[in-house]
């Protein structure tokens, strides 16, 4: 009896620890849930001002936010391309290597010019422009670069799997318009047989008919009576001649040599 109470007891201590586990984990879910929700909501915030500010703004403010505008789209575009582009193909991950040591580079131009908007000399800003837009122009041409390469890429993959395809339903539509697989067969009394050399010499080399008495009944030769018939019998058992087509990649089947 002791046990069976120290069993359930293992059980029920088992099963609220499972609890408190899934009742954890599924609290760190919504948590990083909602603070995904609330970082994009901030960062559509900005960047909505910071659009506001460069079509509405002139100056230095306006300036320093279109470089800001500019930086971040680029910076963000680049990283989902590769980062949709990484899912299918794993060599990517090296440029996802590249672009997080560009991110870094990219945060700290953003979070210097963010200072700078801030900054009541605008003078001294102003000095510090050249050097900022220069600064931007080399991180978002470098982004450009991996984003445009990244996507190069996935065309060129598709391009030639496009071209294997076609070549395939090529080869599959030539030979779905061929209704007959059998090769080709000889036809009896046609072609280079030697029957019809033989016959064909005969008849050639034979002498016209001689001067018979008027009386005399000509009579047909064991050869010759039967010429008529034999080629109608011929003419209806021929093979189709669509049936000899074949594939055109099958050789022509060579006449056997006789001796």
């Amino acid at each position: 009896m002791a046990s069976v109470i120290l069993i359930l007891g293992l059980l029920f201590f088992a099963f609220v620890a499972l609890g408190v586990y899934a009742g954890v984990k599924a609290v760190g879910a919504a948590k990083r849930g909602v603070d995904r929700t609330i970082s994009q909501a901030r960062r559509t915030v900005e960047e909505t001002t910071l659009r506001a500010k460069s079509y509405g703004q002139t100056g230095v403010g306006g300036e320093l936010a279109q470089l800001r505008l500019a930086l971040r789209t680029s910076m963000r575009a680049t990283q989902e391309a590769l980062q949709a582009g990484a899912a299918e193909d794993a060599s990517l991950a090296e440029s996802l290597g590249l672009f997080q040591r560009l991110s870094v580079h990219g945060r700290e131009l953003d979070d210097e010019l963010k200072k700078l908007e801030r900054e009541p000399d605008r003078t001294t800003v102003a000095s510090l422009l050249p050097s900022l837009k220069q600064r931007t122009e080399r991180i978002t041409h470098s982004a450009d670069s991996l984003r445009w390469a990244a996507r190069d890429r996935a065309r060129q993959f598709s391009d030639d799997s496009l071209d294997a395809l076609n070549a395939q339903i090529d080869v599959e539509a030539g030979a779905l318009r061929h209704w007959t697989v059998e090769p080709d067969a000889p036809v009896q009394g046609q072609g280079g047989g030697p029957q019809s050399d033989t016959s064909g010499r005969s008849q050639s080399q034979s002498p016209g008919p001689r001067n018979q008495d008027p009386g005399q009944e000509q009579r047909p030769g064991p050869g010759q009576g039967s010429g008529s018939d034999e080629g109608a019998a011929r003419a209806i058992t021929a093979s189709d001649p669509r049936r000899q087509a074949g594939y055109p990649w099958q050789k022509a089947p060579r006449p056997e040599t006789t001796n």
